[in-house]
Parts: C-alpha cells; structure tokens; sequence
C-alpha cells in the first residue's frame, strides 16, 4: 500500500533533518506550506530558538496576486528579519516539500533579499 500526502512527506522531512541542523553561525530557514498560508522561520537549533519568522499572514505581506508572488514577498520579509537579527547565511530547509512552485519562489525572494545559501 502506499503512503499518503503527509506520511510521505514526513518521511522524506526526516530524511532531510538528519544531515541537517541549524548554529547559532548558520541558522536554519525552515518552510512550511499549507494550501493558503506559507510560513518560514529562522531557527538556531543549537540553543533551539527561533530568530526570526515571516508568514503570508502577517501585516507586511500583500495578499494580492497568486500564491507564488505571496511566497516571494514572504521570502523577502524573512530575509530583512534575519538580517536585522545578524544572520546572513543560512541553510535552507525545504521540509519535506519538493523545491518547485511557492518553495522555489520563497527561497528566490530569501536570496532577494540578501540571505545567502
């Protein structure tokens, strides 16, 4: 039997967390997306703490345009928090997620912004 969305998407997730891990000198930026809303934190995973975090639900982001375009204005919310917080490299974490559609075009935006990764 196969897996389902979410079983498979947790298995590759776990996958990609093992060799994966956020310092304090290059934080994590870990995506995730539901079916409206896509989310992105910056996460220290050494001292276990989120450094910054942007959503298409916060005030800054436009909601106007197709989904794509919200990711890529959140990606370039979440490049200017993190760099106000001191962070300019990263590593990218897509969870689980293909990198196609609203990831590509969030992690376009983060290296619009001026994050490196």
């Amino acid at each position: 039997m196969a897996f389902s969305k979410e079983k498979r998407r947790n298995k590759i997730k776990r996958r990609i967390r093992k060799n994966l891990s956020g310092t304090e000198a290059r934080p994590r930026l870990s995506v995730y997306r539901s079916n409206k809303e896509i989310y992105a934190q910056v996460i220290d995973d050494v001292n276990g703490k989120t450094i910054a975090a942007a959503s298409s639900r916060d005030k800054g982001v436009t909601t106007e345009g197709t989904k794509n375009e919200v990711s890529q204005a959140v990606g370039k919310l979440i490049a200017e928090k993190a760099i106000k917080a001191g962070v300019e490299t990263i590593t990218f974490d897509r969870g689980g997620y293909l990198y196609h559609g609203r990831v590509k075009s969030l992690a376009e935006g983060a290296r619009e912004g001026g994050l490196k990764f």
